[in-house]
């Protein structure tokens, strides 16, 4: 019978794991309290409406009990999955070549910047989204309308394709330049995340990848992605998520609107956070209670997708290394 091996533990490794187990107990407790106390606030408008309606309703009238967040949070949704279309290529292509590819001494200047653009505000990236770059996208949203315009998603309402009088003025506060500004604000933290695990792919596999004649980027689709496939995954939740409640940058840029828009070029969209925001200062005491229900859906909604990716990532390789 196989004799069972135990390490005998010192008072500092004793200490060290109540420790690690006493913050995690509060970060969870703080969490709980978070949803605890959205619920509580939330409760005299969701029985007021009903769960299904809050759920189903566009518009957003709460003094008279009719509102819902079916078109807030559709917004949020499509600005969220914008973001993430440009910023996972993004962050990806970024975390590879300062990994793999950049020499030594610039490595360390390109991490620099990236954790310098982690910690730019956003107000000053909706600012820049505001001011600067909706007017230099335009052109861009003309040209996906234009030619894409077939595909429900990139079709514009009230234009024609290749008309050169169409105002430029249904192509502004769209759901694409909000999420541009969020993709941007998003995949220096994806990048951050994808590059460590990058960074620890194990060098034994990298080698032997160049002993059997692959490329340097042979070995990068054999060993690298294969293996960073679990930072790739939770870079990506990690900066949905961020996009999912981001507020300043979005409140600047878009033309709040409360009805489902599914056209992301076109004028016109909005998202929890910024519904919050809008309608925090002036609110009533029963419009507070709607706010905090939109809160509460946008919290729950966060939740299940980092829970989503924890699951994923630790079912991966990477992901199952970093636990060991």
């Amino acid at each position: 019978m196989p004799r069972r091996l135990s390490a005998a533990r010192g008072l500092g490794d004793r200490m060290f794991r109540y420790q690690l187990t006493a913050t995690g107990g509060i970060v969870l407790a703080i969490m709980a309290a978070v949803g605890l106390f959205l619920l509580l606030r939330s409760g005299q408008a969701l029985r007021a409406r009903g769960v299904w309606a809050f759920l189903t309703t566009a518009e957003w009238q709460p003094d008279v009990h009719r509102f819902g967040i079916a078109a807030v949070l559709t917004g949020t949704l499509l600005i969220a999955a914008v973001a993430v279309t440009i910023s996972v290529p993004l962050a990806i292509g970024t975390a590879l070549f300062i990994s793999d590819v950049a020499p030594r001494p610039l490595r360390r200047t390109l991490v620099t910047m990236v954790d310098l653009m982690a910690a730019v505000p956003s107000v000053v990236y909706g600012l820049w989204g505001l001011f600067f770059l909706q007017e230099h996208v335009i052109g861009l949203s003309r040209w996906l309308s234009d030619w894409f315009g077939w595909i429900p998603f990139l079709h514009v309402d009230g234009t024609q394709p290749g008309e050169p009088l169409a105002s430029q003025s249904v192509y502004t506060a769209s759901t694409f330049v909000a999420g541009i500004v969020v993709a941007l604000m998003v995949a220096p933290i994806q990048c951050s995340v994808m590059r460590e695990v990058f960074a620890q792919a194990p060098a034994g596999e990298r080698e032997g990848a160049y002993a059997l004649g692959a490329t340097r980027w042979g070995m990068i689709r054999a060993v690298v992605l294969p293996y960073g496939m679990g930072g790739i995954i939770g870079g990506t939740m990690l900066g949905l998520g961020r996009a999912l409640g981001e507020t300043i940058a979005v409140y600047l840029i878009i033309s709040p609107v409360f009805v489902i828009q599914p056209h992301i070029l076109q004028t016109g969209s909005n998202s929890v956070s910024s519904l919050i925001a809008l309608h925090y200062g002036d609110a009533s005491t029963f419009g507070m209670s709607a706010l905090m229900a939109a809160g509460l859906a946008l919290f729950l909604l966060t939740l299940a997708v980092n829970f989503t990716a924890s699951s994923i990532v630790a079912r991966s390789r990477s992901g199952a290394q970093s636990e060991a």
